[in-house]
């Protein structure tokens, strides 16, 4: 797919590895600059010299999406580099063993709900007075079907989706009459290092059918271009989604 992002600046968490990553790539292949966001120093490297070495335009920001004055200082990094800030990709995300509720460890629920909800709220809430000053902007979530119908043994991740999705809600009641909208995109099952345990044939999740369309990270890139591209005056509140089977 082929899109015009030339003068928009984006923010990616999570853009180190798997979707994250395929998003960034392709956002700077239709010419945004990208801000590439993650834990790891080596694989965002990794991420932004792909991007620079095919004449695109990305730094890395090295930032743990748990900690919120890391990111204050990230967004911060990024407005006094480029002035401005248009789309922002919520993307960071963990998992944990499969267990039930009974049998999780305390400290693995901590940790999911951390990266995945706390660190959505965080991101959004050091984002927002950047897309203000800006006069509008996009903010996409990158949710789950797992938020919206949970899972058997996996609480942590269905509770943390499905709370991003009641974020997003939220979000885009707020922030529309400053012209930002806010949407989730459900990926579906994705051939990732964290997606591959929901794939299993003896997994409980609603994924693991034949029915279900099984892609890789670059197979999420178009519908991330359309929801960055729609008009600040657009869709808001909303859950796009590439899943075959109902939520």
């Amino acid at each position: 797919m082929s899109t015009d992002l030339k003068n928009i600046v984006a923010v990616i968490t999570g853009a180190g590895r798997g979707i994250g990553r395929a998003i960034a790539i392709s956002y700077a292949e239709n010419g945004a600059r990208v801000c590439c966001v993650s834990r790891s120093q080596k694989e965002i490297d990794n991420t932004v010299d792909l991007i620079n070495e095919n004449n695109g335009n990305g730094i890395a920001l090295t930032c743990d999406v748990s900690n919120y004055n890391e990111l204050e200082k990230a967004f911060k990094k990024v407005f006094d580099t480029y002035g401005h800030i248009d789309v922002v990709v919520i993307n960071a995300g963990i998992d944990c063993e499969k267990s039930s509720v009974e049998e999780l460890d305390i400290n693995d629920w901590k940790a999911v709900m951390d990266v995945n909800l706390n660190g959505a709220f965080y991101t959004a809430k050091a984002a927002i007075p950047y897309l203000k000053k800006q006069g509008g902007g996009k903010i996409i979530t990158i949710g789950s079907g797992m938020g919206h119908k949970g899972r058997a043994d996996n609480s942590a991740y269905s509770c943390s989706k499905a709370g991003l999705w009641m974020l997003t809600r939220v979000l885009s009641q707020e922030l529309h009459k400053f012209n930002i909208s806010v949407n989730e995109l459900i990926p579906g099952p994705v051939v990732t290092d964290m997606g591959k345990s929901s794939m299993k044939k003896d997994s409980h999740s609603a994924f693991s059918v034949d029915s279900e369309w099984i892609k890789a990270p670059e197979d999420v890139t178009n519908l991330a271009l359309f929801m960055a591209t729609q008009p600040l005056i657009g869709p808001t509140g909303q859950s796009f989604s590439l899943m075959r089977r109902d939520l």
